[in-house]
């Protein structure tokens, strides 16, 4: 079992840090190429793409006003600037932040019961 930080910064399973949890930016397998770990079962939810929205917008708000006062650009400026930082800070966090939570429920076994499937 390897660190949840630590394989969600790198974007590997969280059971043997081997394969790939991703398929594209955030969507995830369905299971892992290297040890067959079942993704799927995992239920990660909404709970990082909000919590990391706050974050991250509170931070942008910041460094939009500081920007503001300091420098005072034009409003095409700003529009210019903060909307690709968003993005890619967004993204960043997201992939991390979901795979820190898969990761800390593969190691609480926190999966979601699958009996009665086929």
């Amino acid at each position: 079992m390897t660190d949840p930080a630590r394989a969600a910064a790198r974007g590997v399973c969280p059971r043997c840090g081997r394969g790939p949890i991703y398929v594209g930016l955030l969507r995830f397998r369905e299971n892992c190429p290297a040890c067959g770990l079942d993704i799927a079962a995992f239920n990660v939810g909404d709970g990082p793409a909000a919590f990391l929205t706050l974050i991250i917008g509170g931070l942008v708000v910041g460094l939009a006003l500081w920007l503001e006062l300091a420098l005072a650009p034009p409003w095409w400026g700003h529009a210019l600037i903060w909307p690709p930082i968003i993005i890619v800070a967004t993204i960043a966090a997201l992939r991390v932040g979901k795979g820190v939570l898969l990761g800390l429920e593969y190691r609480h076994q926190a999966a979601e019961s699958r009996e009665g499937e086929d």
